[in-house]
C-alpha cells in the first residue's frame, strides 16, 4: 500500500520515535538499529490498520508507550502502554519536540505530528491530495477544515506523508499551495 514509516529524533541523540509502524516490526527495529538509534515511543497519525499493524508487535517487543489522538484510542489493545494525546499537545521524546496537531477529516482522531519546519501528515495530505473521506468515521467537512488549518503552516514547512501516492516522496506547504488543488486558495474540489 506504499506506506511510509518514519523514525524521527535529535540528530546527535540516542532515541527515536517512532511514527505510523505498519506492516514490519523487524524491518522498523532493524533501521533503527543500523541507525543506532532506540525507540522510544510510537506514535500513530491515526489508527487505521495500514498506518498501526506492526504497532503491537512493536511496542511488546520494546516495552515503549503507543500515542494516538484520545478518540481512537479504543482501537488499540487495552493491555498496552497506549497513552492518548489531545489537540495541540506537545510530547517532549528523543530530544525533540513533538506538536500533535488534530486533523480529524479521514478518521475522527487524525492528527499530523509537527517537528520543527517538519510535519509528518499520516492520511491526511498527500502529495497532490489528501486522504480519503467516504469511510466510516471520516467527514469532508472536517477535512476542509484541517486542510485549510495546514494550509496556514510556513511555506517552507516539509511534508512527509502516510503514502506515497504524489509525483515525489515528499514536498513543502509552499509547493502544495501551487499544485495540490485541496490547498489552492480559492473554491475546494469536492472531496
Amino acid at each position: 500500500m506504499m506506506n511510509y514509516a518514519y523514525l524521527v529524533g535529535a540528530e546527535n541523540g540516542a532515541g527515536v520515535v517512532a511514527i505510523d509502524t505498519a506492516w514490519s516490526a523487524d524491518h522498523i527495529l532493524r533501521a533503527a538499529k543500523e541507525n543506532n538509534k532506540n525507540i522510544e515511543a510510537i506514535l500513530l497519525t491515526h489508527a487505521h490498520f495500514d498506518h498501526c499493524n506492526a504497532a503491537e508487535e512493536l511496542a511488546r517487543k520494546i516495552h515503549v508507550p503507543i500515542y494516538v489522538h484520545e478518540l481512537e484510542i479504543e482501537e488499540l489493545p487495552g493491555d498496552l502502554d497506549v497513552k492518548a494525546t489531545k489537540p495541540d499537545m506537545t510530547i517532549e521524546i528523543a530530544g525533540v519536540s513533538i506538536r500533535c496537531m488534530h486533523t480529524p477529516g479521514h478518521t475522527p482522531g487524525s492528527q499530523c505530528f509537527l517537528v520543527n519546519d517538519v510535519i509528518f501528515t499520516g492520511d491526511t495530505l498527500f502529495v497532490d491530495g489528501c486522504g480519503r473521506v467516504d469511510l466510516p468515521g471520516s467527514d469532508p467537512r472536517q477535512m476542509v477544515a484541517s486542510l485549510s488549518r495546514l494550509a496556514t503552516l510556513p511555506d517552507q514547512t516539509k511534508i512527509f506523508p502516510g503514502h506515497d501516492y504524489g509525483t515525489s516522496p515528499t514536498t513543502t506547504i509552499g509547493e502544495q499551495k501551487r499544485s495540490n488543488p485541496y490547498l489552492m486558495p480559492g473554491e475546494t474540489p469536492p472531496l
